[in-house]
């Protein structure tokens, strides 16, 4: 018996329904008939956009840019803290606040010009100036200020904007000491009110006059307990960390993520929503593999501060790089612009 013409078009229909529901029932989870995995992480909960006003622009040093940034009702700050600022070319760059904690009228951050550098120095010291109105994010603290029985602070170049406010914070009768170095005097911002908050306790090292910092002469009887904080450039860091006494406790705040202590290795990616397996060279990023199968993938400072990049970590050991992500957030997150594998494999939720 030949099937009726209305008895075609419903099958017809039904199977053309069907395969459309298996198509977005696919997107939704590529490894279908296996359960759908959770929402993937990405990213972290942005803190609230504030919209401040660029009223000063000014050099204060040799190839240092101050900016003040003005405000209502402004977010209070501690000393460490940092804000994150978006510039006119949608970069998300982040910089330490070194103005007043109290002040809820006005954020005041410097940077240093990076000639070879990314491009976001560069756009703040010569497409910004009064009168713009920029986007912030935070005020944020990775960097606070410990109680401690004594200090010592080391600061690289632009390095020292994080430890000024905590200068003018200490309480008067507390024991500390400031190493504050630069590749020459001219080049060290805020030199002179540096000179009138320390005194008799601060080394200045300017690099074309004396060379390196005698960081032995530094540490020489530094009592256990004492809270040391380092900003700088990464060999400064590096070698306050060989150098560090026994029982001191060390802060650091960093330009640039961290080196594994193994290095680069090659390791193989799985995007386990995409069914991708994609290598990972030793020269390049998680980053930059993910974003060749989905370029749409957001990040922003490529610096692991941001956490834009957040990724869920579903297989594997990671190798932590980042500057921002909590431990209880490191046992199942990565920042893939800068974190990689401990091992030959890393499973993500993409």
């Amino acid at each position: 018996m030949t099937p009726k013409p209305r008895t075609v078009a419903l099958v017809a229909a039904a199977a053309l329904l069907t395969r459309r529901a298996l198509r977005r029932r696919v997107r939704v989870s590529p490894l279908w008939p296996l359960p759908a995995l959770d929402p993937p992480v990405s990213g972290r909960p942005r803190p609230r956009a504030l919209r401040l006003l660029l009223t000063a622009h000014e050099t204060i040093a040799d190839g240092v840019v101050q900016l003040r940034l003005e405000g209502s009702a402004l977010p209070r700050w501690e000393p460490g803290a940092h804000l994150d600022l978006v510039l006119p070319s949608g970069l998300v760059r982040q910089y330490s606040l070194c103005g007043d904690p109290a002040d809820t009228s006005s954020y005041t951050v410097a940077a240093r010009l990076v000639a070879d550098g990314r491009g976001g120095s560069r756009e703040v010291h010569e497409r910004l100036a009064a009168g713009m109105e920029l986007e912030a994010r935070g005020p944020r603290n990775r960097f606070p200020l410990a109680d401690a029985p004594a200090y010592v602070f080391v600061a690289g170049g632009i390095g020292i904007t994080p430890v000024l406010p905590m200068l003018r914070a200490l309480p008067a009768g507390a024991e500390w000491r400031l190493l504050y170095g630069g590749r020459t005097r001219a080049s060290m911002p805020y030199l002179e009110e540096v000179a009138r908050l320390a005194g008799d306790r601060l080394t200045v090292v300017a690099e074309d006059e004396d060379g390196r910092p005698d960081l032995a002469a530094l540490f020489a009887d530094t009592a256990p307990g004492t809270a040391v904080y380092c900003c700088g450039p990464q060999g400064l860091t590096a070698a306050v960390e060989e150098r560090l006494p026994a029982g001191a406790a060390l802060h650091v705040e960093r330009f640039a993520p961290r080196t594994g202590p193994g290095g680069d290795t090659a390791f193989a990616l799985e995007l386990r929503r995409t069914g991708r397996t994609v290598p990972v060279p030793a020269g390049s990023t998680v980053l930059a593999a993910v974003r060749r199968v989905l370029p749409d993938t957001a990040y922003s400072c490529e610096q692991g501060f941001c956490g834009t990049c957040r990724q869920r970590v579903l297989e594997g050991e990671v190798d932590h790089r980042d500057e921002l992500l909590t431990d209880t957030e490191r046992r199942d997150s990565m920042l893939i612009c800068v974190s990689r594998a401990h091992g030959g494999r890393l499973v993500l939720d993409l």
